[in-house]
């Protein structure tokens, strides 16, 4: 029997490891060449790992829930068994007898794997060198929560062989109680440890909910629950701040209306607003350089490359932020080709794992529901986030070499939230100007 490994692929750059979701095919079926094999998350990106190979699955190596790096196999394929399809297969007679375990002996190793689980942790907990592997999603979600290394090692791991996974890290954040309590240790080998060492923060009190007849319970999708997670998880690292400038449009709007129709003929496609926001946002980052950071405990991490994300809503009410990589060095017209791609893709649940990652602002049009301003949350590890409101027509004053006089004009405001450990009233007022300043000074003779 020759048995060929599947590997979990590489999907990105920034992409080190994925979650299993669930498995298309079972032990024993018959898969073919390219045949999807198994469900796969990255984030908010489901995708599925085709079969590289013909034949019998034998083996599945992870269960719905588990963390693979990216290059581990996941499954083994019997590529042999391909060319007898017709006969029957050995492979999964065995490997159903294998499985059909009494309700007995389930509890026992049930019971087995909760003792060397307790064993495993309360040596993680005494060894003061840490033994685990930390995947950079984990540490960075520890760095920013402020989870000393101490602390990192004590929490239980659903992983495999006991790694901590993201949802692991995220359940201890809210609901931050000492793991380290409920494991009995040899009192010999212990050194007592002061109070306010292990001292968990409070829990927050959650509010009582009352339910009424016809209420409806409606159960959070994956995706929803990383978002509801992500969001908790800003608004406790970072303290907000959002700064707002009213802006005239007016020439950009009176360009666009110029312009649509002729480019929609040559290239088939719309030119929206979305693509000249990036475009500003992305040249006022070049003026003020110090918006384009993160924050790595006491560091400042001051970022080369300017991604743009920009927040899709998609069609179940969910939100995704693809991005623009290098924003900063394409033209209008590449912009926008790739604004309405990546935005297209997304409302359809067809972007790759790497199209979410990276990003390093973000921009989220509130003025497409007809807002006219928003304060948006911090997309982490970002420090600000920028939300563009609805173009109104409103009256205005404008100064003129006559004198000042009333006009209709198109109007828009502008709110920028920062997160003040690092970004100043100043810096993040002058910024949002900024932006406001070339929106408004928009050539009109503009080609694209």
């Amino acid at each position: 029997m020759a048995e060929k490994p599947i590997l979990m692929p590489k999907m990105g750059e920034s992409i080190a490891e994925a979650t299993v979701i669930r498995w298309l095919k079972n032990v024993g079926e018959k898969v073919e060449k390219d045949e999807p094999l198994v469900e796969i998350a990255t984030d908010k990106v489901d995708s599925e790992i085709p079969s590289t190979e013909a034949g019998i699955l034998v083996k599945q190596l992870y269960k719905d829930g588990d963390v693979v790096k990216v290059g581990e196999p996941v499954a083994y394929i019997d590529a042999d068994a391909s060319a007898g399809a017709s006969a029957p297969v050995s492979t999964p007679t065995s490997v159903v007898a294998e499985t059909i375990v009494s309700p007995v002996a389930i509890a026992q190793t049930i019971e087995n794997e909760i003792s060397q689980i307790a064993q495993n942790h309360a040596t993680q907990v005494l060894n003061s060198d840490g033994g685990r592997f930390y995947s950079p999603l984990v540490l960075n979600i520890a760095r920013a929560e402020g989870i000393s290394m101490a602390v990192l090692e004590t929490i239980p791991g659903s992983g495999k062989d006991g790694r901590v996974t993201k949802s692991d890290i995220l359940n201890f954040v809210n609901n931050p109680i000492a793991p380290v309590q409920n494991i009995p240790a040899p009192a010999a080998t212990i050194t007592p440890v002061a109070p306010s060492v292990v001292e968990a923060p409070k829990v927050e009190s959650k509010p009582a909910i009352s339910m009424n007849a016809g209420d409806e319970i409606i159960e959070m999708d994956r995706v929803r629950k990383l978002i509801a997670d992500h969001m908790v998880m800003s608004k406790r690292v970072s303290p907000h701040v959002t700064s707002f400038v009213e802006a005239d449009v007016t020439n950009l709007v009176n360009w666009r209306n110029r312009v649509k129709d002729s480019f929609k003929k040559r290239e088939g496609e719309n030119i929206t607003f979305t693509p000249i926001f990036i475009q500003a946002i992305a040249k006022a980052i070049k003026d003020f350089p110090m918006i384009n950071v993160s924050i790595d405990g006491d560091k400042i991490i001051k970022k080369k490359n300017v991604n743009v994300g920009m927040a899709v809503a998609q069609a179940n009410g969910n939100l995704i932020v693809p991005v623009i990589k290098n924003a900063d060095t394409m033209n209008l017209l590449g912009i926008t080709r790739t604004v309405n791609d990546l935005a297209a893709r997304a409302r359809i649940n067809k972007l790759t794992p790497d199209e979410i990652q990276g990003g390093t602002y973000t921009v989220t049009n509130v003025g497409s529901f007809g807002n006219v301003m928003g304060t948006p949350v911090i997309n982490q590890p970002q420090v600000a986030i920028m939300a563009v409101g609805a173009i109104r027509k409103k009256p205005a004053v404008i100064e003129t070499e006559y004198g000042d006089v009333i006009a209709i004009r198109h109007m828009m405001y502008l709110s920028h939230s920062y997160d003040h450990r690092v970004v100043d009233g100043g810096l993040g007022g002058m910024f949002v100007r900024k932006v406001a300043d070339y929106l408004e000074q928009w050539d009109m003779n503009t080609e694209i």
